[in-house]
């Protein structure tokens, strides 16, 4: 389609509606705030996407009245036109019965269209404000989670939640038919019609009140699911530092464990909810028996036609699926939706765990002064300062030089200003301090990079000198394909050396006056952690760099060394070690 060709649907809703080249959306149209409750976050998704959902409710509010109405025609033409043997008016009678299927399969195939995409367009804002907010250089305050246990909130939790906004479209279509029939069988028989009406919503509401506590049996039993898989991520997902140690047999034990439980908890979730629609089925079809006995005997008796009794069953039996959908389909979507709703309230309403102010910019010599069992340090704003400390100090004071962690009594600055006082762009760009073990994401090694490169002039100049300063050039030369070699989920296919580097490379390659970094080169040979010492001092000869290690290398290179001899009181919750392997020979590298 060129030109000024243009559809219906462009017309009516714009270009893209429907299309996969549509620009993905990620507003905020479910507002979230800290009076926030689940069930109001289920509310509140359910007509968070009305521009689709609000169409999609409309058409299959049509298609549903549509359905009620095959057994009416149906009746209609029997009693007017075969028993009075009409041919012209049967005719006329199916072509009415045609024209309604047809309603029935446009109506249903662009209105499910619709609130499939209005799912969809909900489901990413949610899944991009949760990964934003956990990603957030702020972090998130409340107890620690656990990687399996944020991805399953950033998606299936997420995907729960978002069922919510089906609840606007199809209970309403279900409902309007339910109507429809009613307002028939009143008119063919009113004893009917009241026994319709009333008794089946009456019998639904009290199996649905009788089915509660499966209900919340069923939920327990899922989230249980949830968590268990999320423990048997984590443990796959550290599978390979788990075998370096040589716990890849508890690894596997627990493993096993984890995967049994999650099957045994879905087992039993399935088994329960299985039990409860069964119910609803059985007592549906002894309904429609009932209702169907009496209608016979009506139209024995000559109080209704044959017509009306092919509509009543008809309309009976189309009954029940709406008015079950209804009871099963909304309580399994609401039931599930309500906790999600929960745990993702728990991410989006978190605080930062990183405290900020709101001063833009600071300069000077780094000061760490008030701890009680340490001297006070000063650092200079040029040159290497490496801080001779064993793991428990360094590994504190990095958490504190990151804000990720608050040691009473220690006051940090920078130029006389406290940290604590800097914004979020202002601390990360003065003080920015890179974990002994980084992160990779999964893409090439030059993306890994140049992630945090600004963009600019220079963008491809910072890249370069952080590749050089790193040794990743000699880590380029044995990859596959250079660095555009994928690094696989957490640079699993790189050795620990090689991602060591990487991640150094990413940390040079960002601006920062202080850089501090922990044990950078451990995984590295001698003669490459020499080559790493010599590149960052010339690199970063204009700014400030801090060491937190005991090698010889990086003592031999600073220009200022600072010798932390006192222990800390022992950490309540020491990390483990988690040092990368060591960097393999070049022969293991070539192959």
């Amino acid at each position: 389609m060129t030109g000024s060709e243009t559809s219906l649907t462009e017309r009516l809703f714009g270009s893209g509606l429907l299309a996969g080249e549509r620009p993905a959306e990620r507003g905020t149209q479910v507002p979230v705030d800290g009076d926030t409750t689940p069930r109001a976050l289920v509310l509140r998704t359910m007509w968070g996407a009305n521009r689709y959902t609000i169409p999609a409710m409309i058409l299959v509010v049509a298609h549903f009245v549509g359905e009620a109405l095959v057994p009416v025609i149906m009746g209609l033409a029997i009693d007017r036109a075969v028993l009075a043997h009409d041919w012209d008016a049967l005719v006329l009678w199916l072509v009415i019965l045609a024209a309604d299927f047809m309603m029935l399969s446009l109506t249903w195939r662009f209105g499910d269209r619709m609130a499939m995409y209005a799912l969809q367009v909900i489901e990413h804002q949610f899944r991009m404000r949760v990964t934003d907010r956990m990603l957030h250089p702020a972090g998130t305050d409340g107890p620690a989670r656990l990687p399996g246990t944020a991805l399953s909130i950033a998606t299936s939790d997420v995907a729960r939640l978002s069922r919510a906004v089906l609840l606007a479209v199809f209970p309403v279509g279900e409902m309007a038919s339910v109507i429809v029939a009613g307002v028939v069988l009143l008119v063919i028989s009113w004893p009917l019609g009241v026994a319709v009406l009333v008794g089946a919503p009456a019998m639904f509401w009290l199996l649905d009140r009788a089915g509660a506590p499966l209900r919340r049996r069923t939920e327990r039993q899922q989230e249980s699911v949830g968590l268990a898989a999320g423990t048997a991520g984590d443990l796959v997902a550290g599978f390979r530092v788990l075998k370096g140690i040589g716990a890849e047999g508890e690894a596997a034990r627990r493993y096993r464990v984890a995967s049994t439980r999650a099957r045994d908890h879905a087992i039993a979730a399935m088994r329960s909810e299985g039990a409860y629609v069964a119910l609803l089925q059985a007592v549906s079809a002894i309904f429609v028996i009932a209702v169907g006995l009496a209608a016979g005997i009506m139209a024995v008796d000559g109080a209704i036609g044959l017509g009306e009794l092919i509509t009543v069953v008809g309309l009976t039996q189309f009954i029940m699926g709406p008015l079950n959908a209804m009871g099963t389909n909304f309580g399994a979507v609401w039931n599930g939706a309500v906790p999600s709703a929960a745990r993702v309230l728990s991410v989006l309403q978190a605080g930062p765990a990183i405290t900020a102010g709101d001063r833009p910019a600071a300069a000077g010599p780094l000061e760490i002064t008030g701890h009680p069992e340490l001297p006070d340090i000063r650092v200079p704003e040029t040159g290497l300062t490496v801080i001779a400390a064993d793991q428990g100090v360094g590994r504190q004071l990095a958490a504190a030089l990151s804000r990720e962690d608050v040691l009473d009594g220690v006051v940090l600055r920078v130029g006389g200003v406290d940290v604590a006082a800097l914004d979020h762009a202002a601390g990360r760009s003065t003080i920015r301090v890179v974990p002994h073990t980084p992160h990779l994401f999964e893409g090439s090694v030059v993306e890994n990079i140049s992630a945090v490169v600004v963009d600019g002039p220079d963008a491809s100049g910072a890249v370069t000198r952080a590749v050089f300063a790193a040794a990743c050039d000699d880590v380029a030369e044995v990859l596959s394909h250079g660095l555009d070699t994928p690094v696989g989920e957490a640079g699993q296919m790189l050795s620990g050396g090689q991602r060591q580097r990487v991640g150094l490379a990413r940390a040079l390659a960002a601006e920062s006056a202080f850089l501090v970094l922990t044990d950078p080169t451990t995984a590295v040979d001698s003669m490459t952690e020499a080559t790493v010492v010599e590149r960052v001092c010339a690199t970063r000869a204009e700014t400030a760099t801090v060491v937190f290690t005991q090698s010889p290398a990086w003592l031999a290179a600073a220009d200022t060394v600072i010798s932390l001899d006192t222990p800390l009181t022992p950490d309540p919750s020491p990390e483990p070690d988690s040092s990368p392997e060591p960097e393999p020979t070049p022969q293991e590298a070539a192959r």
